[in-house]
């Protein structure tokens, strides 16, 4: 991760932030980078347009949650 943060993440480790969609459900996004680096340039080019939400889970976790509304192949 650069000194600007995560292209998909921002500022929060990518360690951190668990996938709650997809055929990735339950993986960190740090994972997702290492084994589909295709899905993980999709998910930081559609950063910008609202396809998805970082929050913390009642668990404390950090999920990576998709917008219901949004178009993105996953």
């Amino acid at each position: 991760m650069s000194a600007s943060g995560s292209p998909v993440t921002g500022i929060i480790d990518e360690g951190q932030v668990i996938i709650d969609f997809g055929k990735y459900v339950g993986k960190s996004v740090q994972e997702v980078s290492e084994i589909d680096p295709v899905f993980y340039e999709k998910l930081a080019h559609q950063k910008e347009n609202g396809i998805f939400a970082i929050r913390r889970h009642k668990d404390k976790t950090f999920r990576l949650y998709l917008n219901p509304l949004s178009k993105i192949d996953h």
